[in-house]
């Protein structure tokens, strides 16, 4: 048998894990002296709640080594094989404590880093499940993900610019006039790093460059899995996005899967922000 672990930055809770049939390992999450495990005992709605009260940004911490070996050791206990999907090893410690773990269960546990985040990595979680269900092995599936996940482009829009300055990301200055200016920018994930891509002014304006970059990236094959986001706590946002970007999906797909982001992406990208993650052409 082949089960299949992701970590929470791929924003699945635990609720739709258990409907998945897969493990969720949780992130930890720390506001003020209270500390969460992300998707488990803190939802993305209770962890945006939160954080807009708070007037200091919540910390994330990396799942350890420690963490990955006891799951591990779980799953593999009746036999199984594991194939245990990561954030971006560029972003996160998470991706070099999971395969250290795993050197513990050679041949039994398999370690892919998804060199993304948020839906980034929940389209590639959702292509692992496919091909487990198609009755691949865990070797074939491992090859497979790695092999495509290059394909994978998340893109996204903010709607301020005053997490990224909390956190340190950009200066206060650079903060303060985009807001000024209600600055959008445009962000990816590319090769495994967040990257601008992108500035807009206003959310009209965003979203027509968000789909400006879809279509450049050679449009969304829509044989395989895609999916939308946003962050906070109304989906307002999501729905003026697929008004604007109605020439993206009309005629191709009647579904359209959207996710609320969860803590791990949500802290830097703040309320009101809008994702597109799919395979390219």
């Amino acid at each position: 048998m082949i089960k299949i672990l992701v970590d929470s930055a791929s924003d699945v809770e635990k609720s739709e894990a258990d409907e998945l049939g897969i493990s969720l390992i949780p992130m930890k999450v720390r506001f003020g002296g209270e500390e969460y495990s992300d998707g488990i005992n803190l939802t993305h709605r209770e962890f945006f709640e939160k954080l807009i009260e708070s007037n200091e940004l919540p910390q994330t911490s990396q799942i350890n080594e420690f963490s990955w070996k006891e799951s591990f050791k779980n799953l593999t206990a009746d036999g199984s094989e594991v194939i245990a999907i990561t954030i971006s090893s560029k972003l996160s410690g998470t991706y070099s404590c999971a395969v250290k773990a795993a050197k513990k269960f050679a041949g039994k546990v398999y370690v892919v880093d998804s060199l993304q985040a948020c839906i980034g990595e929940r389209i590639l979680l959702q292509y692992a499940i496919r091909l487990v269900k198609e009755g691949k092995s865990a070797v074939e599936t491992v090859k497979e993900l790695d092999a495509k996940k290059s394909k994978i482009q998340l893109l996204a829009v903010l709607d301020t610019l005053k997490y990224l300055r909390k956190g340190g990301r950009i200066s206060s200055v650079a903060a303060i006039a985009g807001e000024m200016l209600s600055i959008k920018p445009v962000i990816s994930v590319t090769k495994g790093e967040v990257k601008l891509v992108g500035k807009a002014i206003g959310s009209k304006k965003g979203n027509n460059l968000l789909n400006q970059l879809v279509e450049k990236c050679g449009g969304i094959d829509f044989d395989m899995p895609y999916a939308l986001a946003y962050s906070g706590l109304s989906d307002d946002y999501l729905q003026k996005y697929l008004k604007d970007s109605e020439q993206l999906w009309k005629g191709k797909t009647d579904f359209i899967p959207a996710y609320m982001i969860g803590s791990t992406i949500g802290t830097h990208a703040g309320p009101n922000a809008i994702g597109v993650a799919f395979f390219a052409k």
